[in-house]
């Protein structure tokens, strides 16, 4: 019997992927070593603790109603050693070697008979830091749920799993069949979906682009290969610089991607492209306190001005259409199109993924998102957490993703890249790394990060 049915994202989701174009996410937790914490321990360590997260033992399979749909199932042969493994480093750049790995191991799809995730320990020899590369399908957690279920590795999460139970008092029988009030609460809430779909849609229409002609790498075919690199930035100086300049730090750290790119095309000699290249920026829908269950995302559209020389200028370009995108709503826009999948019938989701998954060149060029993470300090068997970098997935006809997180005062950013389309991935993020310290130095009242 299915616990819980694919909610309507998820299961777009699921059917978006393909054998080139896996829809996982990830991250990349890079831990300080402790004397006599050996790797041995560790692989057990995460063994048991992933196999307490009981959403790390559901499957997917089909279910007759409603037609095309999909539920959660717990895995009767689960086996958490198929999940984790170790894999050990050769010699050289931690770092370096670490992220190559994880790009090769982030091109392989998630095997979709099996619960969708995989978690691989990955050290060198002697004793220097060691990494965890998590791999969730984007069926299985957005970027808030992806914390909520990774997290339970971590010794403080895990540790206060294990408190007493709170026994919650019964929930008063519920009928059958709904009253008349609550069949009259959810048509009016359907109609007031399909209000909101008619005009996402309209927008989506309006917005889509039929020239697709751009920043060469950005437009360049899809090849299956993937690529990671990794950039540091200092969080005090975002502050800084969102208040000397007004807005929000995220506002600061899109013009940041901006203006790295801008810089990483003209390093490359490559002609600015005459249209800022468009970001899909997604937006969580989650209320505060619900239970994780299902994506709820929508997004915003920003272009990003990377045809702008002045680093001052694009970011008040950025932080004025990040103001008229929040004005509107993240319900409402062409960025919105996620919401339409609420509206759509399971049958649609599983037939219709292939036209909706080349169609999204023809809206955006590029993923930036922001993923929140515990802000108390993190360890795992008492080796302190030194970064996290996250990892977004790739849409079809998409050659780039970036998401930032902020941990330990650092904001801590992951490049995915199609590895055949941006080869020089690494200038890139150095070109962010550069970016933040040209911006603080522009302005007088922020000293330029070390």
């Amino acid at each position: 019997m299915s616990t819980e049915l694919l909610a309507p994202l998820d299961l777009a989701f699921w059917h978006l992927e393909t054998d080139a174009h896996p829809m996982h996410l990830g991250a990349l937790a890079v831990f300080s070593p402790v004397p006599g914490v050996a790797p041995g321990e560790l692989l057990e360590l995460l063994d048991t603790r992933a196999a307490a997260v009981p959403r790390l033992r559901m499957r997917v399979r089909d279910v007759l109603l409603p037609v095309g749909g999909a539920g959660w199932f717990a895995d009767p042969d689960f086996d958490v050693h198929r999940h984790v493994r170790r894999v050990e480093l050769g010699p050289g750049d931690f770092m370096a070697e670490a992220t190559r790995l994880a790009g090769e191991l982030m091109e392989q799809p998630l095997g979709r008979g099996r619960p969708p995730w995989q978690m691989y320990l990955l050290d060198s020899a002697g004793a220097g830091p060691f990494a965890v590369l998590v791999k969730l399908h984007h069926a299985l957690a957005d970027g808030m749920r992806a914390v909520a279920i990774g997290a339970g590795i971590f010794d403080q999460i895990a540790a206060a799993g294990r408190g007493p139970v709170r026994r919650r008092s019964p929930l008063p029988p519920r009928p059958w069949l709904p009253g008349p009030s609550e069949v009259a609460g959810m048509a009016m809430d359907r109609i007031g979906g399909v209000r909101r779909a008619l005009g996402v849609g309209a927008s989506v229409v309006r917005a889509s682009r039929l020239d697709l002609r751009g920043a060469t790498a950005l437009t360049a075919s899809s090849s299956g290969t993937r690529r990671l690199a990794t950039a540091d930035l200092d969080a005090a100086t975002v502050q800084r610089i969102r208040r000397a300049a007004g807005g929000t730090a995220n506002d600061v750290l899109l013009a940041v991607v901006a203006g790295a790119l801008r810089r990483w095309m003209l390093e490359r000699d490559e002609r600015l492209p005459e249209a800022d290249p468009r970001a899909l920026v997604p937006v969580s829908r989650r209320r505060p306190g619900a239970a994780p269950t299902g994506n709820r995302l929508s997004a915003y559209l920003l272009g990003l001005p990377v045809g702008e020389p002045d680093a001052g200028e694009r970011l008040r370009l950025v932080r004025t259409a990040m103001d008229r995108n929040k004005a509107a709503g993240p319900l409402r826009g062409a960025g919105a199109v996620a919401v339409l999948a609420d509206q759509l019938p399971a049958l649609a989701h599983r037939f219709g993924a292939p036209l909706a998954g080349s169609a999204a060149r023809m809206l955006f060029d590029i993923l930036v998102t922001s993923v929140p993470l515990p802000r108390s300090a993190l360890s795992l068997g008492g080796c302190p957490l030194r970064a996290l970098y996250p990892m977004a997935p790739l849409a079809r006809g998409q050659s780039l993703a970036i998401a930032l997180s902020t941990y330990g005062g650092r904001v801590q950013v992951g490049l995915v890249a199609d590895g055949r389309a941006l080869p020089d991935l690494d200038r890139l993020s150095a070109a962010v790394e550069d970016e933040l310290r040209d911006m603080a130095a522009l302005l007088p009242s922020v000293p330029a990060p070390a």
